[in-house]
């Protein structure tokens, strides 16, 4: 397998070029065996899924060339194929080598994510705070609709460079606001690269209750600050966990849980349109892209993936039905998290959790915040609330 750049064959080494014109087969996508012309033996053309394509490779006998864009292991077809064929792999420089080399900036420091062929959700908590960041894109998700994106989340600390075409006859490198680059047309081909212009640190555990927007008048339907990060705790979340909120509110659980599982996905549901409009807005305020749906669950979880972790912040009265789907959809191992206000619920959570073979543990809160009253201080008591962590056991 041979890593080729947009110049084609001339950028080559010998070697590599030597080993094409001497093989029996010649496979590679339709740009890329149109670099040559001139060979004569039989051509195999990358299409649509690689499955036909594996197992003919399997059975082949014969001398075979895989060429592939830039560096086969990075986002290419090289670490599919490595694991199934006898490979040895000969890397060319990636789009994102090029790209850092034309803007006349270091690379090892920067992160690195792909949207091509993805989906942008979740890109907002993914690069919050990240000081350099290359993005392969596509079609979808080009630089204009990048642009426009960060442009919603109030990302405006970011400028971009915009690499097209590297090495082909229509290279083009530029510089870029995110204003300009929303109103700018690209070649297909690009790589962006966004830079802090100014330092943006990412807020820590425990955003304050005041920075949600939250239900008027009756301000306050939201899991608190203390006991927000107590739950989370409870979680355990990882950097890539697929995390349920239910009955997110204001979506300051969820919101919390998506900067820390950055590389994972937050599924959140509510009852109440009001509540899901605010967690919607808060979303945006806080720099975090979530799936967040109205229904009352257990409705519309069969939407969800299967989560390592679940928070329940309220249970709509349908305590029994609800756990045994949550239960049952967690991954083996996986936690589920709930809190609750009052000794009657406590006791059916416990009935229910053990039957379902949960192990069981409960945390109680009692925590009072100091308040100014005059010159003086007294503290002002939080209600009290259970928070419930019930473990999966393995399957």
């Amino acid at each position: 397998m041979i890593g080729i750049g947009d110049n084609g064959a001339e950028g080559l080494l010998p070697q590599y070029a030597e080993w094409i014109n001497e093989c029996d087969v010649l496979v590679g996508g339709e740009r890329h065996l149109q670099f040559f012309p001139e060979f004569k033996q039989e051509k195999k053309v990358i299409k649509g899924g690689l499955s036909a394509l594996t197992a003919e490779l399997q059975q082949e006998t014969r001398n075979v060339v895989i060429l592939v864009s830039g560096d086969p292991l990075f986002y290419g077809l090289g670490t599919v194929l490595a694991k199934k064929l006898p490979l040895e792999i000969y890397p060319y420089t990636s789009s994102v080598q090029l790209a850092f080399s034309k803007m006349q900036e270091s690379w090892q420091d920067a992160y690195i994510v792909s949207l091509h062929g993805r989906s942008i959700k979740g890109f907002a908590q993914r690069i919050d705070g990240r000081k350099k960041i290359a993005v392969l894109t596509d079609e979808t998700n080009s630089p204009q609709a990048i642009a426009k994106y960060l442009k919603r989340f109030g990302m405006t600390e970011y400028d971009a460079f915009v690499a097209e075409n590297l090495q082909g006859e229509k290279e083009r490198c530029r510089n870029f606001t995110l204003d300009e680059m929303e109103q700018t047309s690209f070649f297909p081909l690009n790589v962006v690269i966004l830079k802090q212009r100014e330092v943006v640190e990412r807020s820590s555990l425990g955003i304050s209750d005041d920075a949600f927007i939250q239900r008027k008048p009756d301000k306050g339907l939201i899991t608190k600050r203390e006991i927000r990060t107590l739950s989370l705790q409870e979680l355990e979340l990882k950097e890539n966990s697929i995390v349920w909120d239910i009955g997110t509110c204001t979506g300051s659980v969820a919101i919390e849980a998506a900067k820390i599982a950055r590389e994972g996905a937050v599924y959140a549901i509510e009852k109440n349109e009001g509540d899901l409009e605010n967690c919607l807005e808060n979303q945006l305020k806080h720099r975090t892209d979530f799936v967040a749906v109205l229904g009352k669950a257990p409705d519309r979880l069969d939407e969800f993936p299967d989560p390592q972790a679940i928070f329940i912040g309220g249970n709509g009265g349908n305590m029994l039905h609800l756990l045994q789907t949550c239960i049952s959809r967690l991954q083996p191992n996986g936690r589920l998290v709930m809190n609750i206000a009052t000794i009657e619920n406590l006791a059916e959570a416990l009935q229910h959790l053990k039957a379902l073979g949960c192990e069981v543990s409960i945390l109680q809160t009692q925590i009072s915040k100091s308040k100014p009253i005059l010159n003086l201080t007294r503290f002002e008591p939080l209600n009290p609330i259970y928070i419930v962590t019930a473990k999966k056991g393995k399957e």
